[in-house]
């Protein structure tokens, strides 16, 4: 297959690693991960996750750095030259991070408000109850901050891969990783006495890390292993265009088996430390009734704890939400490049075109979204039995009917119409021993579409687990 030579790349492995690990460390493993952790009995949560990273997230990761890298195109054209009758994949592809980057980028200016609030001392105003819900739906706060987001997303990837996306990686995610585990180990040594109760974080993390089977039935794990699923799927930023993009960035010499257990591992590590810096601390101080909030959990409990902690609660609350930041830009970032990269591909347009027309797309939708808690605000039973505004409806739209059928069609392509040989070739280029390959073959041509139908499935209300 010929590969075009004229295109933007990584400067070497290390590049690449930390950007795709910046796009699959974000939101995802900041706020929902912990959640799901907290209301899934902990444990067999983690359990679960990490079972799948190393089977389900392997092959979706493999797949599609391994179809960047072999042709050289973002993926409204590659899915075309592996199969002119499977083009159709890239263009639903295409459309995915199109939906996702307007409210990403509200939610990321979300993050930067609650972090200029608790920069200003305010934190104990965050803390009220109604106060997040005053500031979504008011009309320009939330329209202001949405804007300072989608400006320093835009930034970086005007300023091209080399110069800005792996620039700000190799910056940004060790000092992410250095707040995390300073917050996850400070969470530890809390210490709360509630009504004559005396909680801790140590207690905490026992609740967190130790397996809960007490009272599970079949269908309950079903329940857990489906969350795991729908985590891992969102949390590794496969399905939406983004790692076949980096991965048609990646040089020849590059290792792609070592890359993708790097991947792997970064963005685990990662999920597993950001629930131990929330699951302890929401424990600690507002019990496991704290732990039952849900996706509120980082803009309303969070800032209650913080309060609760005292004097020292606005300085971790103030590393959290830089923390928190920081992650949702590495993510906005590749999602915004995924966009840019398919106009530039298509159409010719020059990188600064590309990322001007797709942040003028983005503000566009932004300002709906913004305008989804207020002037446009509207209530829609989604089937899987969530209550949705326009935000709600774009992430359904994306991550749980859009995703999956990718996910699916990119599957069955390789494991059934390309062969796996295509993939496994190009991984093992150089001379480069795949030792996970029998697995990976299994994995492509059976189980992960498998499961993949199940969540898809369960998206649709069909199937209950």
């Amino acid at each position: 297959m010929e590969k075009k030579q004229k295109r933007s790349s990584f400067t070497g492995s290390l590049g690449f690693v930390l950007a795709a690990a910046g796009s699959a460390v974000g939101l995802g493993n900041i706020w929902r991960f912990p959640y799901l952790a907290a209301k899934d009995g902990g444990g067999v949560f983690l359990l679960c996750y990490l079972l799948l990273a190393v089977t389900f997230g392997f092959t979706l990761l493999t797949t599609e750095i391994a179809i960047g890298r072999k042709t050289r195109q973002s993926p409204l054209t590659a899915y075309k030259q592996l199969h002119p009758k499977w083009g159709w994949i890239g263009v639903v592809a295409s459309v995915i991070p199109v939906l996702i980057l307007p409210y990403y980028s509200v939610i990321g200016g979300w993050v930067v408000k609650y972090l200029a609030v608790f920069l200003t001392g305010q934190g104990s105003a965050a803390a009220a109850d109604g106060y997040f819900t005053g500031f979504i739906t008011g009309f320009t706060s939330p329209i202001l901050w949405f804007l300072v987001y989608l400006a320093a997303t835009t930034v970086v990837v005007y300023n091209g891969v080399e110069k800005g996306i792996e620039k700000i990686s190799k910056i940004l995610m060790p000092v992410l990783l250095f707040l995390i585990l300073g917050i996850a180990v400070f969470s530890l040594t809390l210490r709360h006495t509630d009504g004559g109760v005396t909680r801790t974080g140590l207690q905490g993390l026992l609740v967190y890390v130790v397996p809960n089977f007490s009272g599970m039935t079949f269908s309950g794990f079903m329940t857990v292993l489906m969350d795991a699923m729908g985590q891992l799927f969102y949390s590794i930023s496969v399905a939406m265009g983004i790692m076949i993009t980096y991965g048609s960035y990646v040089k020849d010499e590059t290792n792609l088996v070592k890359s993708v257990n790097q991947i792997e591992i970064f963005d685990t590590v990662i999920a597993f430390l950001a629930g131990m810096m929330i699951v302890p601390a929401v424990y600690t101080f507002m019990g496991t009734e704290g732990m039952d909030t849900g996706p509120s959990l980082m803009f309303q409990a969070l800032p209650k704890v913080f309060d609760a902690m005292g004097d020292v609660g606005g300085i971790v609350g103030t590393v959290f939400f830089v923390t928190v930041a920081f992650a949702a830009l590495t993510s906005s970032i590749s999602i915004m490049e995924a966009i840019v990269s398919c106009a530039m591909d298509q159409f010719g347009f020059t990188r600064k075109k590309a990322t001007v027309a797709t942040a003028l797309l983005a503000l566009v939708m932004g300002l709906v979204v913004c305008l989804g808690y207020n002037g446009l605000y509207f209530e829609l039973l989604l089937p899987n039995g969530t209550v949705a505004q326009v935000l709600d409806v774009l992430d359904y739209v994306s991550n749980y009917l859009l995703m999956p059928v990718v996910a699916i069609a990119t599957c069955l392509l390789v494991g059934w119409v390309v062969k796996p040989k295509t993939v496994v070739d190009e991984v093992m280029q150089g001379g480069v021993h795949f030792g996970r390959k029998w697995l990976y073959v299994g994995m492509v041509k059976v189980v992960t579409p498998v499961m993949l139908v199940l969540l898809l499935l369960q998206s649709l209300g069909i199937f209950q687990a």
